[in-house]
């Protein structure tokens, strides 16, 4: 059902298309310019007031202010140092950092701070004197210890540095870290041999790789870089074969490989101590990184950057969670600073377009998405997120134009090129073309059977027509077989049977498809509709104020306003015909 705003549905799309980390939309903040307050607590409260709304910029401004009147207040100092860092001021934290390095509650991130500053330095036996913490978590241990094998490799003694990383005692999961930290070491020393069987050793426990699968990752395209500078070929590639199917369609496996191929210089996977410091942070930022801890990874994605400011898969990482903290506009600018040479360039590009989009700079995020459609016109991601910015904006013309020349580029279709049918369909079918449409729905069940938004788009889009009309139901079953939690789907079920007058079947689906999204205005409108048509009058008009109450769009809420005064008219001759013109929606999709 066209149930979704357009931040959703780029979420949707990113995920289809294999863009972004799994992430929420971004919005534009209303920022406005700190003021100068002339009281403590006004300064304090201001600063919480936009640390609270992710204004950091604001936040360290007031808690400056709030420091004025009280030098010497370390909780300030801790806001204003941790703030300063997820802003990536780093160089301006370590005023507070040296002022808080002794506080036992905070010194987890003033030493490290410290640690980094004496990291940038080479002065590496400061970075091990600043990594002693009195008080530390299992997290802080790896950190430490990790970091300070790091200095011992950066103060010239490699036996020792692994030595100390071995030797670290803690949960099971950081056996993973040790030995990929170990084997980095080794490669950045100079021991090849002793490199090449710690990096097999960590390529081989694909156990561990599942607790942490992305730094699993990182280590296979250390290891296949290691052997193509050894000029082992053809081993490098085997590894890259491993690391394909432990998590397919990785671009930077990709780009490796056909830098292998084609005999191209393989840089070092870590090139010094700064380096391999930078890592440690990254490989547990991404660990942590799950969702809800966002501001944490936040800190140890700036620490990162603060070692290796071009290491492009922390930039998108934090621009992942800019998003997530619906921070488009630095998003934007973190994207905008991948190198042009990363494997992560063309991805972070299209993302950066569709946060334009989502920031309602429609032109812009066109003129971006046009630019990279014409400068890799092979890659059916770009036209997918153009075609998506038209669509938010009903320019369903344009964009059944564009997925029609993805179409040519293709010649031969894959099933990894479903979606591509599918969005053409849906924008053929907005356009009222359904001759044109039907057959790209078609098409994307051949190339992915049973792909449950195809299903549950063209099984509605039969039953609203009236057509085909046990096929349809049973497409739209399937597709709730499919993804049974999905509530969007299951409402798609009760509508279903609603347009076909079966109410009781559709009140079953509708409470159900409620009770999985109860936050939807439009599922709750649709329970109130089959609430009506059973008799149960007075729960419909509840379920039509929940609706109104939960912000619907326009068009939805001037209909609930006229049923709350009027209710439903009589079912006329065909249900089908009587009810509201409302079309499934392209929903987050697997990648396909």
């Amino acid at each position: 059902m066209m149930r979704q705003g357009y931040a959703r549905w780029l979420t949707g799309l990113a995920i289809a298309t294999g863009m972004a980390i799994s992430a929420l939309p971004a919005h534009a903040k209303q920022t406005a310019e700190p003021v100068r307050i002339t009281s403590f607590s006004g300064a304090y409260l201001a600063a919480r007031i936009a640390d609270g709304d992710n204004d950091l910029d604001s936040a360290i401004s007031y808690y400056k202010q709030a420091l004025a009147f009280d030098p010497n207040d370390t909780g300030l100092q801790q806001s204003l140092m941790l703030s300063l860092i997820a802003q990536g001021r780093f160089d301006e934290s370590l005023v507070y950092a040296d002022k808080l390095k002794a506080v036992p509650d905070v010194e987890r991130f003033s030493r490290l701070a410290l640690a980094i500053d004496s990291f940038h330095k080479k002065d590496f036996s400061k970075a091990e004197y600043w990594l002693k913490l009195s008080l530390e978590s299992d997290l802080d241990r790896l950190i430490s210890g990790v970091m300070t094998g790091w200095a011992k490799q950066g103060a010239g003694d490699a036996g020792e540095a692994m030595a100390s990383i071995d030797k670290l005692q803690g949960p099971d999961w950081f056996s993973l870290f040790k030995s990929f930290h170990r084997a980095l070491i080794a490669d950045a020393s100079g021991l090849p041999d002793r490199a090449d069987a710690l990096y097999t050793a960590t390529v081989q426990d694909t156990a561990a790789g599942g607790a942490a699968p992305e730094t699993w990752m990182r280590n296979a395209q250390a290891y296949a870089s290691f052997l193509a500078r050894k000029g082992d070929k053809a081993k490098a590639l085997s590894v890259l074969d491993k690391a394909e199917a432990f998590a397919p369609g990785k671009v930077e496996i990709a780009a490796l490989r056909d830098k292998i191929n084609k005999g191209e210089k393989i840089e070092p996977f870590v090139a010094g101590p700064s380096d391999g410091a930078s890592e440690i942070l990254l490989d547990l930022a991404t660990a942590l990184n799950r969702g809800g801890g966002e501001p944490f990874v936040r800190l140890y994605l700036q620490y990162a950057l603060a070692l290796r400011p071009d290491n492009d898969a922390a930039l998108v990482q934090l621009a992942a969670v800019a998003e997530q903290l619906k921070d488009g506009e630095g998003a934007i600018a973190l994207y905008r600073r991948i190198p042009a040479g990363s494997p992560l360039k063309e991805l972070s590009d299209l993302q950066l377009g569709l946060n334009l989009a989502d920031l309602d700079r429609n032109d812009e995020a066109i003129a971006h998405l046009k630019a990279i459609v014409d400068a890799h016109p092979d890659d059916m991601r770009a036209y997918l997120a153009l075609g998506g910015v038209y669509s938010s904006k009903e320019d369903f013309r344009s964009a059944a134009n564009l997925y029609d020349k993805a179409v040519e580029v293709l010649k031969t279709p894959t099933a990894a090129n479903w979606n591509i049918f599918y969005q053409r369909g849906i924008a053929y079918e907005r356009l009222k073309e359904w001759p044109k449409a039907e057959p790209n729905f078609r098409k994307a069940l051949e190339l992915y059977p049973d792909q449950p938004q195809v299903l549950n788009y063209l099984g509605y889009s039969w039953v609203d027509k009236n057509m085909n009309l046990k096929e349809g139901l049973a497409m739209i079953q399937k597709a709730v077989d499919l993804r049974p939690s999905d509530g969007y789907i299951v409402d798609s079920l009760g509508w279903a049977y609603y347009r076909l007058g079966q109410f009781d079947d559709a009140v079953r689906e509708m409470e159900r498809a409620v009770s999985l999204k109860p936050e939807d205005p439009v599922l709750n409108d649709h329970l109130g509709d089959v609430y009506w048509r059973v008799g149960r009058k007075l729960e419909a008009t509840f379920q039509w104020n929940q609706a109104r109450d939960l912000k619907p769009d326009p068009d939805v809420l001037a209909a609930l306003q006229q049923k709350l005064m009027k209710g439903l008219p009589p079912i006329e001759s065909n249900t089908a015909q009587e009810t509201p013109n409302v079309k499934p929606v392209p929903a987050p999709a697997p990648k396909g």
